[in-house]
């Protein structure tokens, strides 16, 4: 039989890295981060990255192993997820994978076979100097699928995305393969309505910026990470090295209008969560913890 692999996932500001600390201490478990983001170093309070303090409580793995000018692809996550998951079963520990990557997660409960698709200068050029809109345009045509679920504000996916299309004649989404499953996985998902979601991700914004996310990003930029690298690094560094450039008239339209981005992205999180029927959802909330135990403790007794 499979090693049993638990997945904690759901949308932004779902509340999963206290999930899968909770039940990772209850299972004697260990935590692969499935983030695309937090593999970064430096990027912490945009990222909600776990504390020090709980990182002590139970182990992590595949936080700050990246410098944030470097790219760290799906195909590199997965080799490095896999390695870690099997370290951990060989300790006879549970491995537990937290994240809200849809494409992380996907690449190893499902062991995608992605194929290596060597970048090509010359035909990337040419696509940096069309107009974001265009090429978003040119990807929907080509694959409606990948558009369907990337980041529209994302320059660096979406060229990447038409640039395999162009290379390869066939739609970056259906190049993606699976082979056979490397564990038997349990996808364990935090539901929220969409209104109470949507006040805890305002909150989490009001909180980030108290805890100091405009000075980070100067940091950033100080430290020679450059504007164009912090606007692939997701809505956040986005949205404040923007300000930092004077294109918002204040701090608090900037914060308004990331909160509404963030919406957005939550939507299509949710969007692609949805088509996997393999997910068991549990309301987030009180009871939250208690009913994930009880699922966690069947799946590993089955």
């Amino acid at each position: 039989m499979l090693a049993p692999l638990i997945v904690v996932l759901g949308p932004t500001a779902s509340g999963k890295s206290a999930l899968g600390i909770a039940l990772a201490q209850k299972f004697h478990g260990e935590i692969v981060s499935a983030d695309s983001r937090q593999v970064y170093l430096e990027l912490d309070i945009g990222t909600a990255k776990v504390t020090p303090a709980e990182r002590a409580l139970v182990p992590h793995h595949l936080l700050d192993i990246v410098d944030p000018r470097e790219i760290y692809s799906v195909s590199q996550f997965q080799r490095d997820a896999i390695s870690a998951i099997d370290a951990i079963l060989a300790r006879k520990h549970q491995p537990f994978l937290v994240g809200g990557s849809p494409h992380y997660i996907q690449a190893v409960v499902d062991h995608l076979d992605i194929p290596h698709v060597p970048p090509h200068p010359e035909l990337r050029t040419q696509l940096e100097k069309r107009p974001l809109a265009d090429v978003l345009a040119e990807l929907e045509v080509r694959d409606p699928q990948s558009v369907a679920v990337i980041d529209h504000n994302n320059p660096r996916r979406i060229i990447r995305a038409l640039e395999v299309c162009l290379i390869t004649g066939k739609p970056f989404s259906q190049q993606r393969g699976a082979a056979a499953p490397l564990y038997r996985s349990l996808l364990l998902g935090i539901y929220w309505q969409r209104s109470v979601l949507y006040q805890r991700i305002d909150a989490r914004v009001d909180e980030r910026m108290q805890q100091g996310m405009v000075q980070e990003v100067r940091d950033l930029l100080a430290q020679g990470v450059s504007a164009e690298r912090l606007d692939a690094l997701g809505l956040e560094y986005r949205f404040i090295t923007r300000f930092l450039q004077g294109k918002f008239a204040s701090q608090d339209k900037m914060v308004e209008r990331l909160k509404y981005a963030i919406h957005d992205f939550t939507r299509r999180q949710l969007s692609w969560f949805r088509k996997d029927r393999r997910i068991v959802w549990v309301d987030g909330g009180e009871g939250m913890e208690r009913e994930s135990e009880g699922i966690v403790r069947e799946f590993l007794l089955s």
